[in-house]
């Protein structure tokens, strides 16, 4: 049996980067089956004035497009925050097999809170999901992120 090996490190690389940026700190990255990192990327949704430029949605594209394929069957997404809705909706539409995510988002996540996408009967694939890892370092994060936003001196 292999033994459980975390990209999350990964995910909050391009989180940090994101922040570096003046984004909201998610990050994302895309494992194949045989342990290749496909994808990675960080939240942009400012820097390219697109709502839907999440860190898992850009993950995926770029993994579709390096696998050729618009499923990513067998592949695992790990991502700093509880995914939004949308972020869900993608993650089913593109097959991913496993979900690891670090934080919960009881504001806008989709997938234990709010919309729980998952758990719809539309909803065509069911991803396993595992939550917490590294919900602290995620957490701490974005709580020094949005604290520094509301800082006089931001």
């Amino acid at each position: 049996m292999a033994q459980f090996r975390s990209f999350m490190e990964i995910a909050l690389t391009e989180a940090r980067a994101a922040a570096d940026r003046g984004e909201v700190p998610v990050g994302a990255v895309i494992i194949a089956p045989d342990g290749e990192v496909l994808a990675a990327a960080g939240n942009r949704t400012r820097e390219l004035h697109d709502p839907t430029a999440h860190a898992e949605v850009l993950a995926i594209r770029a993994a579709c497009a390096k696998t050729g394929s618009d499923r990513l069957p067998g592949h695992d997404l790990y991502v700093t925050l509880e995914p939004c809705p949308m972020c869900a909706a993608a993650i089913s539409a593109a097959r991913v097999a496993r979900l690891y995510y670090g934080a919960s988002d009881p504001k806008s996540g989709g997938v234990e809170q709010g919309a729980r996408v998952f758990s719809h009967p539309q909803c065509h694939h069911v991803p396993e999901v595992y939550d917490g890892i590294g919900a602290q370092d995620a957490a701490d994060l974005l709580r020094r992120f949005f604290a520094a936003k509301r800082s006089p001196e931001a």
